[in-house]
């Protein structure tokens, strides 16, 4: 009878934890939600332009994310990532640590030579879903294979108006140009319907400019929007948030202080492959990038 009402409890006890972690993670998710609708209004114009292979079919839906994540750091807080995430989760299993930090200092209280600080894991929102509605333009192409003159661009994109507003070289009334930013490619828009893919079509074209004819590349111009985005939590396993770390040293000895303590295995634990410090009073961001490795 006591070994039944010792397995009821311990029954209760895991149905409790797997209630608080089905709630937290729909927490986050309502977080994630939250952030998504607040984001989208700001999520500024990106121009891009395609310039790989596809080499396989079933590569030509795919499209690959590399996660680059912001992550705001308060003052009197630390990131920690370790080269094993064995040593992380000690870290955090641990949740209050006392660390040194007479090292390099002259310290005249015996109470400021050591402090505690908490760790905590860091948890981040990836996108798990994202739909991009892609529109072809009817009046727009993408000029490219520019040749590398030594005339400012202005000058350039009024010599390729200059040639394709020209119906004798099958273009019209160029209605706007604009270079894309860092392709060295630029993007002509035609008042009038019918222009543009009948260029896009012949692919090339002989264009005069200066003295020099060039071959030049024609293309359709192509847009995107996002339609749909979902988050999801993710956790770093490497890494950990120290929070509650005081003002009492400058910072690069709190960072080498902190650095020392962490990298004992004594104190369990390890190799530290990264770490920043944001000092009491300022703000701090942490870019977190995808793990090649």
């Amino acid at each position: 009878q006591e070994l039944c009402s010792a397995l009821e409890q311990e029954n209760v006890q895991l149905l409790t934890a797997k209630e608080a972690v089905e709630q937290r993670t729909q927490e986050l998710r309502k977080e994630g939600d939250l952030i998504y609708e607040n984001m989208l209004p700001t999520l500024p114009e990106k121009k891009m332009v395609f310039k790989g292979v596809v080499t396989n079919k079933e590569d030509i839906n795919k499209l690959i994310l590399t996660p680059l994540i912001r992550y705001p750091l308060p003052g009197g807080s630390a990131l920690i990532t370790f080269e094993k995430a064995e040593v992380a989760q000690r870290i955090i299993a641990a949740k209050e640590h006392v660390v040194e930090l007479s090292y390099g200092e002259e310290l005249e209280e015996l109470d400021r030579c050591r402090v505690r600080v908490r760790a905590a894991p860091v948890d981040v929102l990836l996108p798990s879903a994202l739909e991009i509605r892609v529109t072809r333009s009817t009046r727009s192409i993408v000029v490219s294979d520019l040749p590398g003159l030594d005339v400012p661009q202005e000058a350039l994109l009024d010599k390729l108006e200059l040639f394709f507003s020209k119906t004798k070289n099958g273009g019209g009334e160029v209605e706007s140009r604009e270079f894309l930013d860092n392709t060295g490619q630029v993007v002509l828009t035609f008042a009038q319907d019918g222009v543009a893919e009948p260029l896009i079509e012949r692919g090339h074209m002989q264009v005069l400019i200066g003295k020099g004819k060039y071959d030049l590349k024609i293309s359709p111009c192509v847009t995107g929007d996002i339609a749909s985005l979902q988050l999801q939590p993710s956790r770093c396993p490497s890494t950990v948030l120290l929070s509650g770390i005081p003002d009492v040293l400058a910072e690069e000895p709190m960072r080498d202080a902190l650095e020392i303590h962490f990298q004992k295995s004594s104190r369990g634990g390890g190799e530290v492959d990264a770490l920043a410090y944001v000092p009491a009073g300022r703000q701090g961001v942490a870019v977190f990038m995808e793990d090649e490795g």
